[in-house]
């Protein structure tokens, strides 16, 4: 009885669809069958698989991007039912029926639920968000850190640039060039870094111009909403801390 009862339950995905950067996006409907430990990845699949839609249209395969499948990789940002996350651990037990899903607005979308990243990356070089080592010969091993900075900075470096916490933070949009809470945050855990810390300067300084720390409004919507739980609001008042530190120094010529 029980295998009848999950045989015929079906599940129902609304989602939305852009054919080209420029293109005006539009909706589609697709019902599957219900399996076991379904997630939305798993349900995109299917659809890929047999790209028909509810009322039996064939159409195009839906475009997503993927790519650990474990919340590693970050590449399966998008909107389900309203709240940005990751595809690969929205079960679909979950999730309220019909399960929406949209690409997130913040970045400009390529196709469908396919986004460009290219702000965020683009912030990330901003700060220089890594070791400038040269690597031409073996440096033997590195410093060590304090085991209690290594812990809180092990959290930050938790970041897979998702773009979660930037599409759920009403200062990121295309009317300012705020570079958002995941490069504060990446300031602070490279600057942390004992070997990271010899440019400390250089990214407080590029943490000062525009766009930078100044614009971020303390909506606080980027610690609720980031998946892997990384302290962002924690960062970004160390970070206000240190520029604002810096700033008095480059004042009194120290």
């Amino acid at each position: 009885m029980a295998e009848t009862t999950v045989a015929s339950k079906t599940v129902k995905f609304i989602i939305s669809r852009q054919d080209t950067p420029e293109s005006k996006p539009y909706t589609e409907e697709f019902e599957l069958p219900y399996r076991p430990n379904m997630n939305v990845i798993s349900g995109l699949m299917e659809i890929q698989r047999n790209p028909t839609t509810a009322d039996g249209a064939k159409t195009s395969p839906v475009c997503w991007e993927s790519n650990c499948l474990e919340e590693v990789c970050g590449a399966c940002s998008m909107v389900i039912n309203g709240k940005p996350r990751q595809a690969c651990s929205a079960l679909i037990d979950q999730l309220e029926q019909p399960v929406r899903l949209e690409p997130m607005r913040t970045f400009p979308v390529v196709r469908d639920l396919v986004i460009n990243r290219e702000r965020m990356f683009n912030a990330l070089k901003k700060v220089k968000a890594w070791i400038p080592i040269d690597g031409t010969y073996d440096l033997g091993p590195g410093p060590r850190m304090a085991e209690s900075k290594r812990q809180w900075a092990y959290e930050l470096s938790k970041c897979m640039t998702c773009g979660v916490c930037l599409e759920s933070c009403p200062n990121v949009n295309d009317r300012n060039s705020f570079i958002g809470p995941a490069a504060i945050s990446q300031v602070r855990l490279f600057n942390a870094h004992p070997t990271g810390e010899m440019n400390k300067e250089e990214r407080l300084d590029e943490l000062m111009t525009d766009g930078g720390i100044e614009g971020c409004g303390n909506s606080q919507n980027c610690v609720r909403s980031c998946p892997k739980g990384i302290p962002l609001t924690t960062s970004i008042a160390a970070m206000n801390k240190d520029t604002t530190t810096h700033l008095f120094k480059k004042w009194l010529g120290m």
